[in-house]
């Protein structure tokens, strides 16, 4: 029902009337048997304005012709997107010696996450920790059989299940807590806000030292996400909370499927924060190498892709003839150094199976006469990569070669495995695969895992990591930037196993994960860094720090290849990888106001009506807005059918100074930028610029997208932004996505 109109909503007896006034609409709904205290889950009562009920068709129907409502939403699961990397980031050693002395570890700045936490956890102690900070307004919910005990670090943790209870999971009222028993919380907050720890690993790899982002910050969970998920209506109770209580910063690695904007609870929550300057940083899904599939696209919200780090966890494959291929796992190698026989999984296939499924290890289709003693390669897909271990043990298995398909290209994952593993890339798979496939015995032997350091090249873009373009508003390139999410080792819950597995009787204070989960809580310690800075920045001006700033090369000075070794484009990393130095200081920022984002929400088709409900205020749509003009620190033509314009104003937040325009035009595509040169004579000062971009003439554009960048620099700064151009409108894009998942890599 969009915002709460007035601050009356603060007072406890207002929360009540508000409260009353839902339960009297919803009553006005239903029959006379039914009451609207039973059918009510929550109440929005802080700063968003609504409700979640259980409801039949009829009812939502009606509910959402009413004046007064933006928008009736089906309750749709959401899923949670699963120490070197902040040195890789930072270009050298981060150390405890910066504490004292520098600005950027605050104790001042609040980092929220929507999922649970092990407040036991060495990252979440308070040692040098003064009192909790006095504009604080949560609690700590540490009143249940497991609760979780807070300090003046961890200062805050709830927990919301009336949603995803309500739509028929069960959830043990022993487990009724904020407390993590999945590890993903635990993890992804620690990476954004946990203290230095020393002496971190996982079983004796990759010792050495984990930190936060922010490591000074204060930090709360609000606990939304369980075993089975998470839901909509538990979602945004926990940031309405987080909104009210006082977060800085909102880390959100988690996501459902595409929706627009008014029926996307995660961009609704979004928008609520950043009308009270809070940042929230989502990541982008798990869902690529295909395109079209990145989440998270609310303009408002800093989208956050995936990429690797110079870091592996080496282990070797030795063949019996000799050659010798690289892998990575986390797991112990096979005992006394000599060869085993080695099968494949389609060759191990029980009869009646087919080897197809056989060679992925599913459940059930290997065969242990085949199988026992020997080591089995498997190939990735389908069924768990640690769970394919598994299946081998069943079967009297001693260790894997977990193999790449085509589609994961170099993509490999460091897994604490359950038995001896190393996995390899696609390329290294093929051969290992054509050495069984043509030797009468062949063996093999699998070493013990192991810490390499500056690895080349580095960064590369993960598979997972989901692409764009941004099929809601491909004006708006999504996702925003990219950050270290492959094989992050953090802080992990110790009430559950560290290879996820439910059988797996071991526990370690740290893991190892991979996904946008682990990428999306780097960009939020950041975003506290600028935050503690820059105090009176806005949340688009923090983002575009972030995005003006980063980098597209790897450690080889060459450009940033994809997963699968060719050069990746702005719809897998956005403006590049994150450079926290760089951020701090960007010279010049792209700006937008609450206004911006209620004019994109007028150009994109939405009546004014309800972004009047949304911005609780009595704002009037402009005649004449475009979205193509919304003030984004990218930009993106999604339809170059026509000669088009668009605008951006910079705003200086450094020193005076004359900063120059240099232009690289997308293949076939002319840009011009009027005028060339921007000089500002002071802090806060703005100037516009005008972009005009069009085909050559006699260009053949074959391609489906191309890209460009736009570099403002005054010798000192350099203020970078991607420009993605397109051909095609937004159905023939939303087609391709669902008929082929991806769109034939026509793109450059």
């Amino acid at each position: 029902m969009g915002s709460h109109k007035h601050e009356l909503h603060e007072a406890a007896q207002f929360k009540e009337s508000i409260h009353t006034s839902h339960s009297e609409f919803l009553s006005s709904f239903l029959s006379r048997e039914e009451n609207a205290n039973d059918e009510i889950i929550y109440s929005y009562t802080n700063e968003i304005n609504g409700f979640a009920a259980r409801l039949d068709e009829n009812q939502a129907a009606a509910i959402e012709k009413h004046p007064n409502v933006v928008s009736v939403v089906l309750n749709k699961p959401l899923q949670l997107h699963t120490t070197r990397s902040w040195e890789f980031l930072f270009g050298g050693k981060v150390s405890t010696s910066s504490l004292p002395s520098s600005p950027l570890w605050t104790k001042k700045i609040l980092i929220f996450s929507i999922t649970g936490v092990w407040p036991e956890s060495k990252s979440f102690s308070d040692d040098a920790y003064g009192p909790v900070p006095s504009r604080w307004k949560g609690s700590c919910q540490n009143d249940t059989l497991i609760g979780v005990p807070c300090n003046n670090k961890l200062i805050g943790a709830k927990f919301y299940n009336k949603g995803i209870i309500s739509s028929g999971e069960k959830i043990s009222p022993n487990l009724n807590s904020a407390r993590d028993f999945v590890g993903h919380g635990t993890h992804t907050l620690s990476t954004a806000g946990g203290n230095f720890v020393a002496g971190a690993d996982v079983f004796g790899v990759g010792n050495g030292t984990t930190k936060g982002g922010s490591p000074r910050a204060r930090v709360a969970a609000y606990k939304a996400c369980w075993e089975k998920g998470c839901s909509d209506p538990d979602m945004m109770a926990a940031m309405d909370a987080a909104i009210h209580d006082g977060a800085d910063i909102i880390s959100l690695s988690l996501g459902g499927a595409l929706r627009p904007y008014m029926d996307d609870t995660i961009a609704i929550s979004s928008f609520h924060a950043i009308k009270k300057g809070i940042v929230v940083v989502c990541s982008a899904g798990n869902s690529g190498p295909s395109l079209g599939t990145v989440a998270n696209v609310a303009p408002w919200i800093l989208t956050v892709g995936a990429n690797t780090i110079d870091r592996e966890f080496e282990t070797t494959v030795k063949l019996g003839d000799g050659r010798v291929f690289q892998g990575t796992s986390l797991t112990r190698g096979l005992s006394n150094y000599k060869l085993y026989p080695i099968i494949s999984g389609d060759q191990a296939a029980v009869t009646g199976v087919s080897t197809s499924d056989a060679l992925l290890c599913l459940n059930g289709t290997l065969d242990v006469t085949k199988v026992k003693g020997k080591i089995v390669a498997c190939v990735r897909g389908t069924n768990g990569r640690v769970g394919k271990g598994l299946e081998i043990i069943e079967a009297g298995g001693i260790g894997m070669v977990l193999c790449n398909s085509e589609t994961d290209g170099n993509d490999v994952i460091s897994d604490l495995h359950v038995i001896p593993t190393s996995h390899v890339n696609y390329t290294t798979g093929l051969s290992i695969l054509k050495y069984i496939n043509s030797t009468a015995n062949p063996t093999a032997y699998i070493s013990s895992a192991k810490t390499v350091i500056g690895t080349k090249p580095a960064p590369t873009m993960a598979s997972f990591s989901s692409r764009g373009p941004n099929l809601v508003t491909p004006e708006i390139l999504k996702p925003d930037i990219t950050a270290p999410g492959v094989n992050i080792l953090a802080s992990f819950s110790e009430g559950t196993s560290p290879a996820e597995i439910e059988s797996d009787p071991r526990r370690s204070p740290f893991a190892t994960q991979s996904g946008t989960s682990m990428s999306c809580p780097h960009i939020s310690g950041i975003a506290a860094l600028i935050k503690k800075v820059h105090p009176d920045w806005s949340p688009a001006a923090i983002k575009s720090a972030i995005m003006t700033t980063a980098r597209i090369r790897d450690n080889t000075g060459k450009p940033m290849l994809d997963y699968d070794g060719q050069k990746a484009t702005p719809f897998s990393y956005g403006a590049g990888q994150v450079r926290p130095n760089r951020a701090i200081n960007p010279g010049l920022v792209y700006d937008l106001t609450i206004n911006d984002h209620l004019d994109f929400l007028c150009a994109i088709g939405y009546k004014e009506k309800d972004v009047q409900l949304v911005s609780g205020t009595p704002y009037k749509c402009p005649k004449n807005v475009n979205s193509l003009n919304y003030n984004y620190p990218s930009i993106s033509i999604p339809n170059l059918t026509k000669p088009t314009k668009v605008t951006r104003t910079l705003k200086n937040v450094g020193q005076p100074g004359v900063y120059t325009a240099r232009v690289r035009g997308p293949p076939g595509v002319l840009v011009t930028v009027e005028p060339t040169t921007l000089k500002f004579e002071k802090a806060g000062e703005e100037k516009s610029f005008t972009m005009s971009l069009g085909k050559i003439n006699g260009a053949n554009i074959t391609l489906d997208f191309v890209f460009g960048e736009l570099l403002w620099t005054d010798g000192k700064h350099n203020v970078r932004s991607p420009i993605s151009v397109g051909f095609h409108d937004l159905q023939y894009l939303t087609n391709q996505q669902a008929t082929t998942g991806i769109f034939d890599k026509k793109m450059i």
